[in-house]
Parts: C-alpha cells; structure tokens; sequence
C-alpha cells in the first residue's frame, strides 16, 4: 500500500487556488467571483489538512482545516445574502453596472 506524497496534494491545492484566482480576476460576474474565491479558500483548506495529515503528532491541520469551513460556510451564506439584495435593488449582479449605493 504506498501513499500519496505530499507534493501532489500542494500541486492540486495551487492548481485549484490559480483557477480561483483567475475566476475571481476575470469573470464581472458577482456569484462566479464568490466561487473562485470559494476556490481559493478551499486550496487553503486542503494545505492544512495535508499538513496535518504528514505530521503525525499533532492534529492542528485537520482542526485548522474544519475551522476554516465553517468561517467560509457563514461567509458564503452572508454574500449570498448581499448579492440578493443587490439584484433585488439593482436588477443585475455585475459590478460594473452597480455605480451608486443609493438608489
């Protein structure tokens, strides 16, 4: 039975994190922006729980990692809120086209 080296998972982690990056830098779209920072967020999570996983006295990856979902999860539930909101006010979700806070 052989394991899976650590570097594949820090590969897979900055190949999902550039992917979010470039979702987030080129897409005027406010939900896909959400996502690739989602993306980015979850590249982060999975270098903890690898670290965590390669150190075999301590758990403060895995713990790291857990903490990190639940702070992104409410952060996700208050953007949607926003981006609700901003439609329902603006009848669009694109920044560009959001030029005032007062309507």
């Amino acid at each position: 039975m052989s394991t899976i080296p650590l570097e594949h998972f820090l590969l897979m982690s900055a190949a999902l994190f550039c992917i979010g990056l470039y979702a987030v830098l080129t897409r005027r779209n406010l939900v896909i922006m959400l996502i690739g920072i989602e993306l980015m967020v979850n590249a982060g999570v999975i270098n903890l729980a690898a670290f965590g996983a390669f150190e075999t006295s301590h758990h403060e990856g895995q713990m790291m990692g857990i903490f990190a979902i639940v702070l992104s999860a409410a952060s996700v539930a208050v953007a949607l809120a926003i981006i609700l909101k901003v439609y329902q006010q603006f009848n669009t979700i694109e920044p560009g086209k959001i030029d005032t806070l007062r309507n």
